[in-house]
């Protein structure tokens, strides 16, 4: 039960035993076998014509091509099944790996790599934006591969869920707000017009921003995470194989999800931010509720609402597709989890702050 060796001209030649290797050779040396490379080029495999591979005599073979691969490079291998010559080129050690030095490299080389990668992520994300938006139509017409759990689930998820985190944000922020206009506006006596200030940088700007922010820090990595465990599980490679496209069925609920919620939560911010400026305003500004209403109704009018609306429904969207493209990405392991959730949340917030920096500078130019 144990493998011999034998070189025949430049072939190295291993002997599998009719009854299969035991598997204490996997921890012996090679050398009990006769192992001597002796500068072989070509690895031989003989055995029996009714021989079957099994676990223990796959992994002696891998463990004799990576011995293999320190002394010659990668050998050629002879009578080994297709399949598991392939597995067995992985074990193979590069000679360039083998002698120990290390290949130079530069900080600018540092920064072409980190380039590479980054516009290989891009493309990964524009694709999978196009696949998304391709099967919108599947969706509508609900003849997606889409189970209706999933999009409960992520419907409350990103919702009801949210909704006493949402309120504290924005009402502290209509707070804030309130009391930095009015310790500046009291001095000229246009306390009245911390309304119009409360007003419009909650509904144009700061409550689609901030809700956006909570919500990728909530459910956008909640999104990278689950996804990203399920990579580890091969959970996707198993979806793949059924012939379910990961995407149809994970990613467009989840995108659905928050791209319609995302304006019902941003109405419901709004109501709590100038909620958080009347009652500090009030007692400040000695401001009856009805005179703070109606200057607020005043100052903010349509546009204001559908350009805080329209960026609601961006942001709610990229959160949702910078969650799942960073969970498909993830490594398969525990630490590759971790990564993918934290890097979901930064790129959220990152491109939540440089879409709105476009929105600003686009309805400038309109004049809105």
């Amino acid at each position: 039960m144990n493998p011999t060796f034998r070189t025949e001209a430049g072939t190295l030649v291993v002997q599998m035993p009719a009854q299969g290797i035991h598997p204490s050779w996997l921890a012996r040396p090679l050398a009990e076998s006769g192992f001597a490379p002796d500068g072989a080029s070509v690895l031989r495999v003989e055995a029996a014509e009714d021989w079957r591979w099994g676990s223990v005599e796959a992994a002696f073979l891998a463990r004799v091509v990576h011995e293999l691969g320190r002394e010659i490079g990668e050998p050629a291998l002879v009578g080994v099944p297709a399949e598991l010559k392939k597995l067995l080129a992985l074990a193979t050690i590069p000679p360039t790996l083998n002698s120990g030095a290390k290949p130079a490299s530069s900080w600018i080389t540092g920064v072409g790599l980190r380039v590479r990668q980054d516009l290989r992520a891009l493309c990964t994300f524009i694709a999978m934006l196009g696949e998304v938006v391709r099967l919108l139509p599947r969706f509508a017409m609900a003849r997606a591969k889409v189970r209706g759990a999933e999009v409960l689930e992520t419907l409350a998820e990103s919702s009801s869920r949210a909704l006493a985190i949402v309120a504290v944000v924005n009402l502290l922020i209509g707070a804030i707000l309130a009391f930095v206009g009015a310790v500046q506006l009291r001095r000229f006596g246009a306390g009245i017009y911390v309304a119009d200030l409360v007003g419009i940088a909650s509904v144009r700007e700061l409550t689609p921003i901030a809700t956006a922010i909570v919500l990728a820090g909530r459910t956008g990595a909640s999104f990278a995470a689950r996804i990203a465990t399920m990579q580890g599980n091969e959970e996707i490679d198993a979806l793949t194989t059924l012939g379910v496209s990961p995407i149809e069925f994970l990613v467009l609920p989840r995108v659905i999800a928050l791209t319609l919620l995302m304006p019902l939560l941003y109405v419901y911010g709004c109501a709590f931010a100038i909620l958080g400026g009347m009652w500090v305003s009030a007692p400040i500004l000695d401001l009856s509720s009805a005179a703070y209403l109606v200057e607020l109704r005043e100052a903010v009018g349509g546009a204001n609402f559908a350009i805080g609306g329209l960026k609601a429904v961006v942001f709610g969207a990229l959160v949702a597709l910078l969650g799942c493209h960073y969970g498909l990405q993830a490594d398969r392991s525990a630490a590759g989890v971790g990564y993918a959730t934290t890097n979901a949340v930064v790129a959220s917030i990152v491109a939540i702050i440089a879409l709105d920096a476009v929105f600003a500078v686009c309805a400038n130019a309109l004049d809105v």
